[in-house]
């Protein structure tokens, strides 16, 4: 890998995730919902990917970049487009309600969501991002372990896909109404997007880990994973399902929480 090279690429990769992140607190200021910056979320790691395909050219396989920066963009140009049909004729989120509720007396409302919202995601972005980035900069072709993570990146799309559409079409039949979705990939985990977005980035991961420079940035899988299943993703969801939702405390008693697991009794 040539460290010179890379450490441009990670200053462009950062303009790159805070223009995405910037221009989506333009669309919330004119709005008035920041919930436009989960549209952003996946659309910054595109565009970090496309950064980085673009700089590390002459410097990493060919092959290898070109299979990063598709995975990437293809994880995160499905989940912006699923976020932005969701978040269609809704209000704000109450996530960032709560969060903005929570400004000191004497702070300006913009510059606190700037900083507790959009700064904080485009630095996650950028950090959980870096093994696509130092995958695009290695000079070998994939080897096992990279077609390895492939293959999971594959199990991961198809559980937060798949998750997903079945808890939108669930969620359109009035008959639902109130009820528990506990169906299809729901029947084996509470959480199958949130388990397959773990998966992902478990999966890209790996196409930086079959060289030893790989391994320095397993701290991004790390995060991610910590934060879909005990930071700001699945205990905050739990938190709502369970003071509101009659026969959540049964659903959660028999569906793991996490990985998918047959049903307990």
């Amino acid at each position: 890998m040539n460290g010179a090279a890379f450490a441009v690429n990670l200053a462009a990769t950062a303009g790159a995730a805070l223009a995405v992140l910037l221009a989506a607190l333009a669309v919330g200021l004119r709005t008035g919902r920041h919930r436009t910056v989960d549209v952003a979320w996946g659309l910054a790691f595109t565009a970090v990917a496309l950064t980085g395909y673009g700089l590390s050219a002459g410097h990493g396989d060919d092959g290898r970049r070109l299979l990063a920066t598709v995975l990437t963009a293809v994880w995160g140009v499905r989940l912006s487009v699923h976020i932005a049909l969701r978040a269609r004729g809704t209000g704000e989120d109450p996530r960032y309600e709560r969060m903005l509720a929570r400004k000191p007396p004497g702070r300006a409302r913009t510059l606190y969501a700037v900083r507790t919202v959009y700064l904080l995601q485009a630095a996650l972005v950028w950090f959980v991002s870096l093994p696509v980035q130092a995958a695009q900069y290695l000079p070998d072709p994939p080897g096992p372990l990279a077609w390895a993570g492939t293959a999971v990146w594959a199990v991961g799309l198809f559980f937060e896909a798949v998750g997903d559409r079945q808890l939108t079409r669930f969620k359109a039949d009035p008959a639902n109404r109130g009820r528990i979705m506990d169906r299809g990939l729901w029947r084996y985990t509470r959480h199958p997007n949130y388990f397959g977005d773990a998966c992902v980035w478990w999966g890209l991961f790996l196409l930086a880990a079959d060289a030893p420079i790989g391994w320095a940035f397993v701290a991004s899988p790390l995060l991610m994973t910590w934060l879909l299943a005990f930071g700001s993703g699945k205990p905050l969801l739990e938190r709502r399902m369970s003071s509101g939702r009659p026969g959540w405390d049964a659903y959660a008693a028999r569906t793991s929480g996490f990985v998918p697991l047959p049903p307990r009794r």
